[in-house]
């Protein structure tokens, strides 16, 4: 059994694909007006908003519980509308040794596609697979997709 793994997971939302990227890259920090009930709150620590090598420190819930994690920003692919954000300190890393999640929208049709692939390494065999984790990511770009296609 390998520590070493990856889920991912696609959500369609309505909202050009383009809006959600530049949401996630540029104003993560709306996300907590967006989606309160997940989101507390984004603060950047180093680099600027919506540039490669940015840390971003967010406050979140996630199973009933208020987290934090803090990340870089690895790569952004504007062509692509994606983003790699990779955990560098934070709740995760009581379970993961590494963690990284990258998040692509890709248009479809009048919709997007929003892709999430959270690859990680386990610090043991009994540790679970960061589905949970997945599906807060899906559920949180449901939310962000109501409130850019009433934007």
């Amino acid at each position: 059994m390998s520590l070493f793994g990856k889920v991912e997971a696609d959500v369609e939302i309505k909202a050009p694909a383009e809006k959600f990227h530049e949401l996630f890259s540029c104003r993560p920090h709306h996300i907590s007006n967006v989606s309160p009930g997940k989101i507390q709150g984004c603060a950047l620590h180093e680099g600027d908003w919506g540039k490669e090598g940015s840390v971003i420190f967010w406050d979140y819930v996630h199973d009933g519980k208020a987290k934090v994690v803090k990340e870089i920003i690895e790569a952004i692919d504007e062509k692509n509308n994606s983003i790699t954000f990779k955990v560098i300190e934070g709740d995760m890393l009581q379970e993961y040794k590494s963690v990284k999640a990258i998040v692509k929208a890709t248009p479809k049709g009048e919709c997007s596609l929003v892709h999430w692939t959270v690859e990680y390494e386990k610090l043991n065999e009994s540790i679970p697979e960061p589905n949970s984790q997945l599906q807060f990511l899906l559920d949180l770009s449901k939310d962000l997709d109501s409130h850019l296609t009433q934007a």
